[in-house]
């Protein structure tokens, strides 16, 4: 039976250490924690509470913000310096998986050598530090494409399944076929698919079956390529102003244990 999880800032306003008892109390077995705080000693405050409360800490969301820069920037960027740190969080703190992004945009910068050599010293500090980088699925395939083959057989570079960016951002691209024997974790949510006029493109992070992603047909591809891992939800109360913080924590547990016996 694969362990249900969601994201410990999914309650708008509220503290993730105060919302991991909430998720505890409402079922979820394991969750990760955002990209907008890192820091060996929060990370770390999140790892006692999580411990105490009997709930895994799978993994962290890496800084994104800039990661156009990766490719683009002469002087070494913001993002660089932040992802590094957040290799050593993890690390320091025993927490073995660390998401990564590749690009952004519908129009991202073409793969560069300057980008290479800045991925290439994630991996390479990943492997000292014994934090997996786990690539995952945003706007385009090219540039992970590039670097999923380029890490071909490095035990400490994965990928990350997001279905919500597959259905928003590249619905004609079967993500796990592809990736599936390099799968090590998921991120679940729903929305309608790409809307272009919208800033987010269509990534609303629903939860799910508020939107029309087909779960069935995910499981059905999860369970083909043997994925045993967690279903880990990426959703936000702020979508759901009107229910309570519980109410919406019970919803997203009743909603991806629905997902899980599809399987």
């Amino acid at each position: 039976m694969r362990k249900l999880g969601i994201i410990a800032n999914c309650i708008a306003g509220e503290a993730e250490k105060e919302t991991l008892k909430r998720i505890k109390d409402r079922g979820f077995e394991c969750f990760f924690s955002s990209e907008k705080e890192f820091g060996e000693k929060y990370v770390g405050e999140l790892k006692n509470e999580s411990e105490k409360l009997g709930l895994d800490y799978e993994f962290i969301h890496g800084p994104f913000v800039g990661i156009n820069e990766m490719w683009t920037s002469e002087e070494e960027p913001e993002i660089h310096r932040s992802f590094i740190k957040a290799i050593d969080s993890a690390g320091a703190n025993g927490i073995k998986t660390l998401i990564a992004h590749v690009s952004s945009s519908f129009t991202p910068p073409d793969i560069s050598d300057k980008g290479v050599a800045r991925f290439d010293a994630w991996v390479e500090r990943a492997e000292k530090r014994g934090v997996v980088i786990a690539f995952e699925n945003l706007r385009k395939l090219g540039n992970l494409a590039y670097l999923m083959d380029r890490y071909e057989g490095n035990p400490f570079v994965k990928f990350c399944y997001d279905c919500g960016h597959e259905h928003c951002y590249t619905v004609s691209v079967p993500f796990i076929p592809i990736y599936g024997d390099r799968l090590i974790c998921t991120h679940l949510h729903d929305n309608f698919g790409q809307d272009k006029s919208a800033p987010d493109g269509g990534d609303k992070h629903l939860l799910p079956f508020d939107g029309n992603v087909d779960y069935a047909a995910m499981m059905k591809s999860l369970d083909k390529v043997g994925y045993k891992g967690s279903l880990m939800l990426e959703v936000f109360s702020g979508y759901y102003p009107t229910m309570t913080p519980d109410d919406f924590l019970t919803t997203a547990y009743e909603r991806v244990k629905k997902i899980s016996r599809l399987g």
